[in-house]
């Protein structure tokens, strides 16, 4: 059995290294086996099918984000219960926290499944588009249960300090989705549901391998009793909920900008979608970065080793700074490649060097939001993660995007939403560390007696103790 809390010692930069890189690959493996899908269904020579991938992608957002939100609360809930030495409490929230994620995604898939028709009028979906919207969505919306658990079987293996096994889980995925793919859609003759059913068994497969190594290596499951899940249900609501609010409040934002470029025509548009697929292949690390610091604070807050929490903060900046900055460079050095790789000319080439040039720089401060939200959910202030990014989705970004568009036109509307990351990540950083800095003065040692770990205000929602 392997349940202890490893990143309460030893060098917290090579903790964040190993956990953002782990996290990163996977992801990337999601990234790319998404290209795939939209590769092997545009051989089948029908527009309609990338359609209709576009639409469904925008309902399976917010399911994706109810996943999410799941997973952060399970990595929250476990890391600190393992760095408090208390494996009881940690196996009680790991399986509460996946029934949780099970009830509320069976609750949600269903809702989702009976309204897909109406969904999609509401996106403007019409036509043979729809219709294969439909098709698609009527076969995946309900593995929303299996994503729940493979998500939040995850979470716990990075609560666990076990960010190998929760790759390995995502990689393999993410393999057995892009073998599938050119089978059932070509061979099977299967089309976009064969794309459909091979995203499914990729989520059987993930929640497989996960909870394998949850269960077996490090046994971090307990027999489930209502009445212990119903005592924690206020702890997991706390963390998911805010959670899911705070990936949400990402598209808000995204939609004003691009309403913003369309206003300057098709090549600006195009530009900035081929923008789109670079973000996340160039910038993996900094995405993976909330859910690779968060179980090193969560365990480190469990074992009131505050101290390290700081340095573990100071790190993640130091690597987010570093590895944007080589991504950045390299984008530069590398964007005639792209434009010419991607047919890009006129405004769409234009955009594409901005952002190459100038402003993939910003995203070192996306990453100190990333990692502020991590702070502020495995601190017991998930709602604070919420409040930034809805403010970075509204006030970080329709003024600065509004400005900038009337100085500068397209190229003012992508700088003033660069401009607001800076401005957004800044503030999430300065709260994230009055926040801790204040914990550290209140736990400080005084003379030789170390005082109590009991800070005025709660460093976590008051939980139910009993075992």
């Amino acid at each position: 059995m392997s349940n202890t809390a490893p990143f309460i010692q030893g060098s917290t930069m090579r903790h964040v290294v190993v956990m953002a890189s782990t996290a990163s690959l996977g992801l990337m493996t999601l990234f790319v086996v998404d290209l795939a899908d939209m590769y092997f269904l545009s051989l089948l020579g029908e527009s309609e099918l990338a359609a209709a991938i576009g639409y469904a992608g925008t309902i399976l957002f917010f399911t994706t984000s109810i996943c999410i939100g799941i997973a952060i609360a399970a990595g929250a809930l476990v890391s600190r219960s393992l760095g408090e030495e208390n494996i009881a409490r940690a196996k009680q929230y790991s399986t509460n926290v996946s029934v949780f994620g099970v009830v509320l995604a069976t609750l949600v898939s269903i809702g989702v499944w009976v309204f897909i028709p109406t969904f999609l009028d509401l996106l403007g979906a019409k036509g043979e588009s729809k219709a294969f919207a439909i098709d698609y969505l009527q076969i995946i919306i309900p593995s929303m249960i299996v994503m729940a658990l493979a998500m939040s079987g995850s979470g716990i293996l990075r609560a666990a300090g076990d960010a190998k096994r929760s790759m390995y889980a995502t990689v393999s995925g993410g393999i057995v989705n892009a073998v599938l793919d050119p089978i059932l859609i070509f061979s099977f003759s299967m089309g976009i549901k064969g794309a459909a059913w091979a995203s499914v068994v990729a989520r059987i497969t993930v929640a497989a391998i996960a909870f394998y190594g949850v269960a077996k290596h490090h046994e971090l499951i307990a027999r489930f009793e209502f009445r212990k899940f119903a005592a924690d249900l206020k702890d997991m609501v706390k963390i998911a909920i805010p959670a899911i609010l705070t990936n949400v409040a990402t598209p808000f934002g995204n939609a004003y900008v691009i309403a913003s470029i369309a206003k300057f025509g098709d090549s600006a548009v195009a530009g900035m979608s081929i923008v789109g697929r670079l973000v996340p292949v160039a910038f993996g690390v900094v995405f993976a970065l909330s859910g690779a610091v968060g179980p090193i604070i969560g365990q480190n807050v469990g074992a009131k080793k505050m101290d390290r929490v700081l340095q573990t903060l100071k790190d993640a900046i130091v690597f987010a700074t570093v590895t944007v900055t080589t991504a950045a460079v390299l984008l530069y050095l590398l964007q005639n490649m792209i434009i010419t790789g991607f047919n890009a000319t006129g405004d769409a080439a234009v955009i594409i060097s901005l952002f190459c040039t100038w402003v993939a720089i910003s995203f070192i401060f996306n990453g100190m939001l990333f990692i502020s939200n991590a702070c502020f959910n495995n601190l017991g202030y998930a709602h604070y993660s919420t409040l930034i990014n809805f403010a970075k989705a509204t006030l970080g970004t329709i003024p600065f995007v509004y400005l900038g568009g009337v100085l500068g036109q397209f190229e003012g509307v992508l700088i003033g939403q660069a401009v607001g990351t800076v401005v957004t990540g800044t503030i999430a950083l300065i709260i994230c560390f009055k926040m801790v800095h204040r914990c550290l003065r209140m736990n400080a040692p005084t003379g030789n007696r170390e005082k109590p770990f009991n800070p005025k205000i709660p460093l976590w929602p008051q939980t139910n103790t009993r075992g």
